[in-house]
């Protein structure tokens, strides 16, 4: 009995925006998707494109926050590819390697939706290799994606 009040109870604060959300609602296509919701302050009632969209604009501000979430969403990831590529133009061959680093890590998870076709693969593939190679490889690929894409292209 008392759960089912608890629940109804959670349910109800969860509806009315009273706790920040940490997820997508029961039922959505990435309801595996979690992040850490001290770094991204959204409110429980908000709808889940609107969601989606504050995480990713908190991911252009602040590309260090894509640490915080688990099983990103393609156009998370969208995001963080994005600062990548603007950090490659401004600084050819530097600073994009802690993202890049971020984008692995994120895919130590089987969970994660592949924002770039092969991606997933060759992040396993140099599993077992030096961080700058592995790093260097992944940034090879996302050069070499098609535009339409919306990944990298130099």
């Amino acid at each position: 009995m008392n759960s089912t009040i608890l629940a109804w109870l959670k349910t109800l604060s969860r509806i009315c925006g009273f706790e920040t959300a940490d997820s997508f609602p029961p039922g959505h296509p990435y309801a595996r998707t979690r992040w850490e919701a001290a770094y991204f302050d959204i409110a429980s009632d908000v709808k889940p494109d609107e969601i989606e969209r504050r995480i990713c604009a908190a991911i252009a501000n602040t590309p260090s926050v894509f640490a915080y979430i688990t099983n990103p969403t393609p156009r998370m990831q969208r995001a963080l590819l994005n600062v990548i590529h603007d950090r490659l133009r401004r600084q050819p061959g530097a600073g994009a390697t802690d993202l890049v680093l971020l984008l692995i890590n994120a895919y130590a998870s089987d969970h994660v939706t592949e924002a770039v076709p092969g991606l997933r693969a060759l992040i396993c593939n140099t599993e077992h290799e030096d961080t700058n190679l592995r790093v260097h490889a992944i940034l090879e690929l996302l050069v070499g994606t098609p535009r339409g894409l919306d990944v990298i292209d130099m």
